[in-house]
């Protein structure tokens, strides 16, 4: 029986991965680090201080000391949630099941964001929220979805996890959930660690509805 449904949010829910993208390689740029977009797609899922220690990982620590509070804040700034789409079908299929079943949604992007997001798309649609500001130590560790469930009140048995990212992949099986894997911006091998890679939204769809009868 499933009792909750749990979402990862941007690639998932609404498509904003070449938003966020584009913010962060603005922000880093403006504090003197230059790189091509495309490497915060092998992140996404990292809650802010997980990308920031990704990417100044072999950079002058000492140089970027007031990076953890500077790049942040400047890319929340530059990223426009009125770019935003959701994805086709998610908004149809939550509101037609939000009464059968606990939803979450579990996001490594910051709550403000998340926020403004879920209210303009699915507004009171989802039980629990957990932003990447919730946790200190964001996906691929399990924390994130382990406050998820807390939250939620349920068993993790009876939980099902959809994720487009390896690192949510890894955080979702560290905390014992059963994940499926959306390979919305990656190749779906990127995805095998998950139990199940499903190829696009349409079957995602399909698949949840199948489930929940």
């Amino acid at each position: 029986m499933i009792e909750a449904l749990i979402f990862d949010f941007d690639g998932v829910l609404v498509d904003s991965m070449h938003l966020h993208a584009r913010a962060w390689k603005m922000a880093f740029a403006e504090a003197g680090m230059e790189f091509d977009e495309r490497k915060i797609y092998g992140m996404e899922g990292a809650n802010d201080n997980g990308i920031i220690e990704m990417v100044t990982k072999d950079a002058d620590t000492e140089m970027y000391s007031d990076i953890f509070a500077s790049v942040p804040a400047r890319k929340h700034e530059l990223f426009n949630v009125d770019d935003v789409r959701i994805f086709d079908g998610m908004d149809i299929f939550l509101r037609d099941h939000r009464d059968d079943v606990l939803l979450a949604v579990v996001s490594g992007s910051d709550r403000t964001a998340v926020e403004k997001m879920m209210q303009r798309f699915f507004p009171d649609t989802f039980n629990v929220i957990v932003s990447g500001c919730d946790v200190i130590r964001g996906k691929p560790h399990p924390d994130p979805y382990n406050r998820a469930i807390e939250e939620l009140g349920v068993c993790k048995e009876n939980c099902v996890v959809v994720e487009n990212a390896s690192l949510g992949v890894e955080a979702a099986k560290k905390a014992g959930l059963f994940c499926i894997g959306l390979p919305t911006y990656v190749d779906s091998a990127q995805l095998d660690h998950a139990d199940l890679v499903l190829k696009d939204h349409s079957e995602l769809v399909t698949y949840l509805k199948e489930v929940l009868e």
